[in-house]
């Protein structure tokens, strides 16, 4: 069985933080986020909206991404958003109904 990584981007209510994550299981991170399952950054400064994602074949390959996403400018991370979702709407659902198709 292959496992898929993916790396996302989420962001706050006022667009003002963003925040880079990895992970196997979108679907169950993000609604972990969205609920603040786990203390920290994400859950202090209401980081809970999905706003960017790629679907990576390899985990350790997501893992690259990641830190590559996470070495470049604010800047570079709003490009990607804006290139995937201008109205830098919430994905959760879209991720939701292609972690089940």
């Amino acid at each position: 069985m292959k496992k898929f990584g993916y790396v996302y981007i989420l962001t706050n209510s006022g667009k003002t933080v963003l925040y880079t994550g990895v992970t196997s299981n979108i679907v169950g991170r993000v609604w972990e986020h969205k609920n603040k399952i786990y203390k920290g950054f994400s859950s202090r400064y209401n980081v809970d909206i999905l706003v960017y994602y790629e679907k990576i074949d390899r985990i350790v390959d997501a893992i690259a991404r990641e830190k590559q996403i996470k070495a470049g400018s604010r800047a570079k991370k709003i490009e990607l958003i804006e290139g995937m979702n201008p109205n830098w709407e919430d994905l959760y659902e879209i991720a939701l109904k292609e972690e089940f198709q």
